[in-house]
């Protein structure tokens, strides 16, 4: 081996048994061999080869202006038959082209509930859905993003079945408890029972169970489960995986006596992972689904660790607070509290971004509002929500009460109106929230009901007796494209719109990631964001009236006046001309670039 891939290589191994090290104490190096074994199969079956090159510049961006993705379930549109997959690869390819750069396909395994997140079995394809040729095929076109639920498993699966009879593998998979421990501590994102009652050929057993009676956790202290999970891991990059989705991933080590979420064992799993798809995968991305108060969801970058090195966890998270303080937003009409937060953003280092979205498969996280809103303000927003036909789901406090932990609604109907009630510029207002989550810095994400519009799905609710079902419905694929092609429909009004935008957005640089963000002090009815300036000077500010009145230039506030005068602006869309003088209108959009 060259001295130089000697040096990456041992690089590498000195960090993965660091790692190990403090995940297993003195069983570190027989975990390592195993694991070695592991990346060696795959490095010499996939298409990936550990360029010492690109390894040893691993925290280089892997992104740019021109990354937009789709988040949608394998069978949010269907076509009789037609494998749901291949109809959401043409739709995406007939109505999307080139618009979008990667796909989130939610789990599409074989899954008992949750529709989808209480995996059967993690190597095959719902076949209801399609077959791995499918997902190569969807990740010839775009880049693929697929969940690594690690945190749970389904009880209909095998490693369940075994652990009944006592068999390997899966009889150390899972965690028993003694159903007398006190488990107060322990933070929770639901409200149904912690422990649930296992009936086993040893008498009656107690597993833990973060989510549901049908999501059993899964022991990560015992080695046997990381190793089965790296495997699945290379799995799905050989199958042509891109972005790697660590589903719940915050609560996946557990210790009596602790809140068990966000411990530093779990902090080390997540650099193993990194470590290992920077070192066989260069260009893989992980991506932490952490739907928690803002500051602990962006610990998974590994910023605490700076002044050691380089961020070394997550290359992406979530940014959850964005979907409630936008919310927030545009139903009172200010945005002093979204000015505030997105001033207080930390500045990331170029191989750190975040996924900024509106809306998903889930509801809208209430949690990421603690310590940005006040109860006062967030219980006048679920009410609000209540009266536009949604629902909050709860979760269960330490002390035995519950509070409210997400929003069910779609996002086109949360934009209903204000807190004075419906009005006419929902479509507007909606707009505007999506412009505002599409200018800020990082990968936008747009769920495939946000595209489409959707409204409340109530008897999806009432068929699956869950509330996020709200905001699951299924297309009939000839439904949507006539709604799609009829110029009279809401449906059809907002995918053109947002095509616009996504069009725009795409070829000017100052969207790329690690752009510089800055936001103007303005008055509390608009919004002004400022991105770049770039090597050649060329800077963008994003002008967006959050009220459902005219906003005057002169009422904007002195900063974004100055900003204005400063230099000579033109307007992204040329269709939309800029007119430094007069007003912009309710829920106007204004994208405005500047040359040196």
């Amino acid at each position: 081996m060259p001295p130089f891939e000697q040096t990456v290589h041992d690089t590498f191994s000195n960090t993965v048994h660091d790692y190990l090290s403090h995940l297993y104490g003195p069983r570190a190096g027989e975990v390592q061999r195993r694991l070695n074994q592991r990346l060696e199969h795959f490095q010499s079956l996939a298409p990936f080869s550990p360029n010492p090159v690109e390894a040893s510049s691993k925290n280089a961006p892997f992104w740019s202006e021109k990354d937009q993705w789709v988040i949608s379930y394998g069978d949010s549109i269907i076509e009789d038959s037609v494998s749901p997959l291949a109809v959401l690869s043409d739709f995406l390819q007939a109505r999307l082209g080139d618009r979008i750069s990667g796909v989130h396909v939610l789990p599409f395994f074989p899954w008992s509930s949750d529709d989808g997140f209480s995996v059967i079995h993690y190597r095959e394809v719902n076949p209801d859905l399609g077959d791995w040729s499918h997902i190569r095929e969807l990740a010839s076109h775009y880049d693929l993003m697929a969940d690594l639920v690690l945190n749970h498993v389904s009880r209909e699966s095998l490693w369940f079945v075994d652990y009944l009879s006592g068999s390997l593998p899966g009889r150390d998979y899972f965690i028993e408890v003694d159903p007398d421990t006190d488990v107060s501590q322990v933070v929770r994102p639901r409200s149904s029972p912690l422990m649930v009652p296992i009936s086993t050929r040893r008498g009656t057993r107690y597993l833990w169970a973060t989510f549901s009676e049908d999501q059993l956790d899964l022991n990560f202290e015992h080695p046997d489960v990381l190793l089965e999970f790296v495997g699945i891991l290379l799995f799905y990059l050989e199958q042509g995986t891109r972005i790697v989705r660590l589903d719940a991933v915050a609560f996946l080590w557990k210790r009596l006596g602790t809140s068990c979420i966000h411990l530093p064992e779990t902090h080390t799993v997540v650099r193993l992972l990194r470590a290992i798809v920077d070192h066989v995968a260069p260009g893989t991305l992980l991506i932490t689904e952490t739907n928690v108060p803002h500051q602990e969801n962006i610990s998974y970058f590994g910023l605490d660790r700076l002044a050691k090195g380089p961020p070394d966890e997550a290359h992406m998270v979530y940014q959850f607070a964005l979907p409630p303080l936008l919310l927030h937003t545009l139903t009172r009409g200010e945005a002093s509290t979204l000015q505030t937060w997105l001033a207080t953003l930390p500045v990331l280092p170029d191989h750190c971004t975040y996924l900024n979205f509106t809306a998903s498969h889930d509801g809208i996280g209430v949690r990421p509002l603690e310590g940005l809103l006040p109860d006062h303000e967030r219980d006048a927003l679920l009410e609000l929500m209540h009266r536009f036909g949604g629902f909050v789901s709860m979760r269960s406090n330490p002390d035995g009460s519950d509070t409210p932990y997400e929003i069910n609604i779609t996002w086109f109907e949360a934009m209903r109106g204000t807190r004075r009630g419906p009005d006419p510029w929902q479509i507007a207002r909606f707009l505007c929230s999506q412009a505002i989550m599409l200018s800020l810095q990082g990968i936008p994400a747009l769920y495939i009901h946000t595209l489409t519009g959707t409204l409340n799905d109530v008897e999806g609710v009432e068929r699956s007796g869950r509330l996020r079902s709200i905001n699951r419905r299924r297309w009939q694929r000839s439904e949507l494209d006539l709604l799609l092609d009829s110029p009279s429909t809401p449906t059809h009004d907002v995918f053109h719109a947002l095509n616009r935008l996504l069009d725009q957005r795409r070829q000017e640089p100052c969207f790329h990631p690690n752009a510089a963000q800055r936001v103007l002090v303005s008055a509390p009815e608009l919004l002004a964001v400022e991105r770049g300036p770039l090597h050649d000077g060329r800077r963008l500010l994003a002008l967006y009236n959050v009220t459902d009145l005219p906003l005057p230039l002169e009422n904007m506030g002195e900063a974004v006046t100055q900003a204005l005068d400063k230099h000579a602006w033109q307007a992204l869309d040329p269709g939309n001309p800029w007119v430094a003088e007069g007003t912009l209108p309710p829920y106007a959009v204004r994208w405005l670039v500047a040359d040196r």
